[in-house]
């Protein structure tokens, strides 16, 4: 079977549309089929590709999911490829990147690993969330970093809950639930912990909560969180990854617990500024300082 490859990008930015073609015309050279979501397609215009919709068909018997923008976009291309498990390979042309496993720097680098098939994968845990209120479901979805509940206007009051029993009630602008993948996104932000990402385990934090008790918290990966907005007060609305969004009427009730599903990332070989301790990745994506740092002292 020919292989196949999936390249996904950020449009509306010249230099990424260039990425891309850059990518594509590799891979085609190479050999390798290529897909484009029929979205990007005017825009990226390269021969010998395959124009798909954006659905999860695209990835079908793809090989890897090349994924050319920020984090957003990473996120954007998870929804496409997590039913079908392909993994997806990251070159960061944002501003942070966490999620992404190479720099624009490292690009014709990382096409050559692909051709070459000088990758491991990686499964990142994500989470399931289903929403509902006196029964009715309001949402049942997923994500890979994290669920917010928000407040729309007002602060929200909510009472939270782990594994079947109350916690606190927090008057607050939100709570966090959170992957450690998701730990150095949003759940950062608001003053959670950076957890490594080979840690298994589910964060919640609360946003800016008026209670004395209000730290962030790590539970079991087989727990079950939840977020109850009280009755008779204003509601919120439900947010994964940022990117799809729930309205949330006063009393709903909204619970959190390990998604059945991985997200699947391509780890690269031998290209410079790829394939780092995440210890490395936290220093150089946060300009951290370790100067007068000696390391281990030998015998």
């Amino acid at each position: 079977m020919k292989r196949t490859v999936l390249v996904a990008v950020h449009t509306g930015r010249d230099a990424a549309v260039e990425s891309a073609r850059l990518v594509i015309n590799r891979l085609v050279d190479a050999g390798i089929a290529v897909r484009v979501l029929e979205s990007e397609f005017g825009e990226i215009g390269c021969r010998g590709v395959e124009a798909v919709p954006a659905d999860p068909g695209a990835v079908k018997d793809a090989e890897v999911m090349m994924v050319l923008g920020g984090d957003g976009t990473l996120l954007r291309a998870a929804e496409l490829a997590r039913p079908a498990g392909t993994p997806l390979l990251g070159v960061n042309l944002g501003h942070v990147g966490f999620l992404a496993e190479a720099e624009v720097a490292d690009l014709s680098a990382a096409v050559d690993s692909v051709v070459a098939a000088r990758y491991d994968v990686e499964e990142r845990m994500t989470i399931d969330v289903l929403a509902r209120l006196n029964g009715r479901v309001l949402a049942d979805t997923w994500a890979l970093n994290e669920v917010t509940v928000e407040k729309q206007e007002r602060m929200l009051e909510v009472v939270a809950e782990i594994d079947g029993r109350p916690l606190s009630r927090w008057g607050c602008d939100g709570v966090i639930c959170a992957t450690p993948t998701g730990s150095t996104a949003y759940a950062f932000s608001a003053g959670g912990p950076v957890v490594w990402p080979e840690v298994e385990a589910l964060l919640m934090v609360p946003i800016s909560a008026h209670a004395l008790f209000a730290r962030p918290l790590v539970a079991s990966p087989r727990s079950t969180l939840a977020v109850e907005i009280l009755p008779d007060t204003p509601g919120g609305v439900l947010w994964c990854d940022g990117r799809r969004r729930f309205e949330l009427p006063s009393g709903s009730r909204v619970e959190v617990r390990r998604g059945a599903d991985p997200v699947r990332l391509a780890r690269l070989h031998g290209v410079e500024n790829t394939g780092a301790p995440f210890t490395d990745r936290l220093v150089a994506k946060f300009e951290l300082p370790v100067q007068g740092w000696r390391g281990r002292v030998r015998p």
